[in-house]
């Protein structure tokens, strides 16, 4: 890796900006061309330096205000097939299976936003009545914290 590379990640870091052609804007202002952009961010992806490239919406900015965790008590032999409806769900961004703990009998996971804690409360029932499982409940979330990812 080179000094570009890491102006690249530098630049990257903070997101890709919004326009029409952001790969020639982010090339532009390193004072290289768009296609040598691409090969670097191809060649940092395949040696393993960036793991992976994606984007992630501020939900709250755009007015989804409600965000609940369910946690499901599912039979461990449908964990695999109902984990697979559940994240079919348009409101659910993340399914995850755990490990059951003594005191706590949940094991699928499904983090679901809407508009609403009410509209939060119909997709749940909405996914318990398509997967037969009638064993959650709904944690909602109380305050956001900063996130943010790896810097250099």
């Amino acid at each position: 890796m080179d000094d570009t590379d890491l102006h690249i990640l530098r630049l990257s870091q903070d997101g890709i900006p919004l326009v029409d052609e952001p790969f020639a804007e982010m090339a532009d202002k390193l004072g290289i061309g768009e296609p040598e952009l691409l090969e670097r961010l191809r060649n940092m992806m395949d040696n393993g330096t960036i793991r992976r490239f994606g984007a992630s919406i501020g939900h709250r900015a755009i007015g989804i205000r409600a965000n609940a965790m369910c946690t499901w008590n599912v039979p461990d032999e449908r964990v695999e097939e109902v984990g697979k409806l559940m994240a079919g769900f348009p409101e659910v961004t993340h399914c995850y299976q755990r490990p059951r703990k003594p005191d706590w009998k949940y094991n699928l996971y499904t983090m679901v936003h809407a508009y609403t804690k009410k509209e939060c409360g119909e997709a749940a029932k909405r996914i318990s009545a398509a997967t037969g499982i009638d064993d959650y409940d709904i944690l909602f979330s109380e305050r956001e914290f900063k996130k943010t990812g790896v810097r250099i």
